[in-house]
């Protein structure tokens, strides 16, 4: 492990561990990491955002579990909700990977989240893994910048720049008394 590397990493509790109510577990394990989170928001997942994340995937794998997985992060199996989050620290990206445990949970060593809650379905052939951990720095600001904006997120990680940007936002109506 380098030393006093200070890094930036995405996690995402997936639908199946929120369907699960698994998401203190989930925390509480990754607290042991002593990271601290810069950023986390609910998202309701999009296909274009589910593409985006999971570009390499259909090279990799092929159409057909391309198009499974991204049903799955969209919750057609199970809610329609992930949690997103943002971990900084030193060593960040090795830490929640190794209290993640492999992608695949029949390999995750069974003290690791994936270990602890995962499976794969055997009709799709999907790894219900629970979460999802950023597994370089490259990998990891592609993702943060994909699921977060700017001024989400406690601290400033990556270069910014300021614009003018007009958009149509939905907003808490006022009540009339």
């Amino acid at each position: 492990m380098t030393e006093g590397k200070t890094q930036q990493t995405l996690v995402l509790i997936k639908p199946d561990g929120l369907v699960k109510s698994l998401t203190g577990n989930i925390l509480t394990a990754l607290s042991e990491t002593k990271l601290v989170i810069i950023g986390a928001k609910m998202v309701q997942v999009s296909r274009e955002l589910a593409e985006r994340h999971y570009n390499k995937l259909r090279e990799e794998k092929g159409d057909e579990i391309f198009e499974e997985v991204l049903k799955y992060i969209q919750g057609h199996y199970h809610t329609s909700r992930v949690l997103a989050l943002v971990y900084e620290g030193e060593n960040a990206i090795e830490k929640v990977r190794q209290v993640a445990g492999s992608t695949n949970p029949e390999e995750a060593a069974p003290t690791t989240i994936r270990g602890r809650y995962g499976r794969i379905v055997s009709s799709t052939g999907v790894f219900e893994n629970v979460v999802h951990a950023s597994a370089s720095e490259e990998e990891a600001e592609r993702e943060i910048k994909l699921w977060f904006e700017p001024h989400e997120l406690s601290n400033v990680i990556y270069p910014t720049e300021k614009k003018i940007v007009e958009k149509e936002e939905i907003d808490w109506e006022e009540k009339n008394e």
